[in-house]
């Protein structure tokens, strides 16, 4: 296996560099708190286990061997090869960063109402100043990524299938396709967001209404002062009782995101023409 890889240096460093630039966009392994040294393992560790799939005489990649010469010498078109592979690889990452970016979003929402907005601390896993809430559920999502096995999918499942029909030639002739799917990412992103804090960003306006109404027909009560707390009592308990159905849209997230990789990785093979 080391003489293949040896002899075929520059087709492995194709695996390696996409497998490098998905794991540096990953949400978990994006953190500065992982170290350089463990991602660099992980993708060669990866990119061992899926070389054995490449070959450059057929499949996706025997577009590239009119730009590599059979004495292995570097090329400016490798160069530009090796560019498009870990584009690639950032694109994976980056789709997977918008589906616990809604996570967060949501948090972001109804901290404001809740009067945590200034409550903003820095975010290891979105890597972004992120208010307390907005942690939380992108804490618990991880959690429910990594119980059900789906960053291995990713990483293994996902990593393999991206190598048998995408290459960064197919990037360039879908690139219309690839900025509507993005587009669309988005737009989901907000749409997930507004589901999640819906419940508890309605309740809390229906508490702002009441107290505004009880203190302009009462003045003297200054019932303004003690809406605040009752605004955080009721948040609390509103997500107290809501993780299980949080827990639920989140799986439903997890397994739509996947599968809209899936349509991505179509889409880009020319399927999706």
């Amino acid at each position: 296996m080391l003489e293949r890889i040896v002899s075929d240096a520059p087709v492995f460093l194709f695996v390696a560099v996409r497998c490098f630039a998905t794991i540096m966009t990953l949400p978990l392994f994006s953190s500065r708190t992982v170290p350089r040294t463990a991602k660099i393992a992980l993708a060669g560790y990866i990119a061992f286990f899926i070389f054995p799939q490449i070959s450059l005489a057929d499949g996706i990649f025997s577009s590239y061997k009119n730009y590599i010469s059979p004495e292995g010498n570097f090329s400016l078109e490798y160069i530009f090869l090796l560019a498009g592979e870990a584009m690639i690889g950032i694109i994976l990452g980056f789709f997977v960063q918008i589906i616990f970016a809604s996570f967060s979003t949501a948090g972001q929402f109804f901290a404001f109402q809740m009067g945590l907005s200034a409550s903003e601390v820095y975010d290891s896993l979105s890597q972004v100043e992120n208010p307390l809430m907005g942690q939380f559920f992108n804490f618990m999502a991880m959690l429910v990524f990594l119980q059900n096995n789906w960053l291995q999918m990713l990483l293994l499942n996902g990593m393999s299938e991206s190598f048998k029909v995408i290459s960064a030639i197919s990037i360039v002739d879908n690139s219309r396709f690839l900025a509507e799917f993005m587009m669309k990412s988005l737009a989901l992103l907000f749409k997930d967001a507004l589901i999640i804090a819906l419940p508890v960003m309605a309740s809390l306006f229906l508490i702002n209404v009441t107290v505004g109404i009880l203190s302009k027909a009462a003045p003297q009560m200054n019932l303004l002062s003690e809406g605040f707390p009752v605004l955080m009592l009721t948040a609390y308990l509103l997500i107290f009782v809501l993780v299980p159905q949080f827990i639920e849209f989140f799986e439903g997230c997890f397994k739509g995101g996947l599968l809209e990789i899936e349509k991505l990785f179509i889409g880009l093979s020319g399927g999706g023409q």
